[in-house]
């Protein structure tokens, strides 16, 4: 239950309202207001404790249209907030976020949601107690569930954290729009959200736990400029075998492919988004027939995850802001590293040397310049 002070001020003032319906899902675009040029928007649902806090935080990053507090996960229709803090009904409080795919992506929606909860606490978050303000990532895709699964993983083993990662991540269902008076709660009652949320201790354990990593310039907004398209775009901007390569996990013929012998100067970049991922002066002759490299251009554009397909353990490789399927990494490459980074042709874009400051990859010129390989 929110801080008991609060509930008696907002009675005081008539905040609360008489409970009306509500309706189901309605963060539709056109539901709640938004025109047509927003019909590419995507929906994410979290919940993680107040929701007045959790909008506050999802509304400044770039890219996010829109957010709306209100109840999801419990068995009530039509819930109202008096029945979902007492614990009645299931529901926990959460918000729904409607983000523009092409400009933040989800993974990065989730890299900001772990960053603003405590996701080891199963009684509630900070202050609020209760099954009610518990954390929980709903998916509403298999997409979605993969992500949140493995962020989640990623944050186990990364040591941050000495308890159990307990956040769940469960299968949306409905969605029920939290009456007016408490949506955008952070700027219509400026004075009594901050006193609320300094009182919760919310930011003081956040601070404590992240410190100085956490960045809010690469957590509210998309730095880079590398995303993923919505599936419409990649439908009408990739050729099928990209598109089956990159977002069905396929694989392309060996020896049969546009780069496993390009032995020109430059870089590869993921078709989808752009990002830069390896170069030509770590590529080499594998004998695979597909393009290989000893390391990433970029290591933080590549993300690792177990693949237990074709009865064996494998390691897949995936571009970090396009999610786009690489390729696999193996321990059988040359030195320096003693890695073989096997990827699929379909999955890039080269970058001839010549071409990167026209390209706006300027900044990796200097890797090909007459010094650097006189050095």
């Amino acid at each position: 239950m929110k801080l008991a002070f609060l509930v008696t001020l907002l009675f005081a003032v008539g905040a609360l309202a008489i409970a009306i319906e509500r309706p189901k899902n309605s963060t539709n675009p056109k539901a709640i207001g938004l025109t047509a040029e927003y019909d590419n928007l995507r929906t994410a649902t979290f919940a993680g404790g107040c929701f007045w806090c959790v909008e506050a935080d999802f509304e400044k990053v770039e890219g996010v249209v829109e957010v709306i507090s209100g109840y999801t996960g419990g068995n009530k229709d039509n819930p109202t907030y008096e029945e979902v803090s007492a614990g009645e009904t299931g529901h926990v409080e959460a918000i729904q976020v409607l983000y523009d795919p092409q400009k933040v992506s989800y993974r990065q929606l989730l890299d900001v949601f772990w960053q603003h909860v405590d996701p080891t606490d199963p009684g509630g978050q900070f202050v609020d107690r209760g099954e009610q303000y518990r954390s929980v990532i709903f998916y509403h895709d298999e997409d979605q569930k993969r992500l949140a699964e493995e962020t989640k993983m990623e944050l186990t083993q990364s040591g941050r954290f000495d308890k159990t990662i307990v956040t769940e991540i469960v299968k949306f269902t409905e969605f029920y729009r939290a009456e007016d008076y408490h949506q955008d709660y952070y700027k219509t009652n400026g004075l009594r959200y901050k006193f609320y949320r300094w009182n919760s201790g919310r930011d003081q354990f956040l601070k404590k736990v992240w410190g100085d990593d956490k960045s809010e310039a690469a957590l509210l907004s998309n730095t880079t400029g590398y995303s993923k398209p919505s599936d419409e775009i990649l439908r009408e901007k990739l050729t099928l075998l990209q598109y089956k390569v990159t977002q069905r996990d396929g694989t392309e013929p060996a020896f049969h492919n546009e780069y496993w012998d390009n032995g020109e100067e430059g870089i590869y970049v993921d078709v989808v988004s752009g990002e830069p991922i390896f170069s030509s002066l770590d590529k080499y002759e594998s004998g695979s027939g597909w393009p290989s490299f000893t390391q990433p251009l970029e290591p933080g554009n590549i993300v690792q995850k177990e693949d237990r397909k074709l009865f064996a353990v494998r390691t897949e490789v995936r571009s970090k802001h396009g999610d786009s399927h690489l390729g696999h990494v193996f321990p059988d490459g040359p030195p320096p590293t003693g890695l073989r980074y096997c990827l699929n042709s379909a999955a890039l874009r080269f970058i001839p040397a010549e071409d990167l400051e026209r390209e706006g990859y300027g900044e990796y010129a200097h890797l090909f310049s007459t010094e650097m390989v006189l050095d």
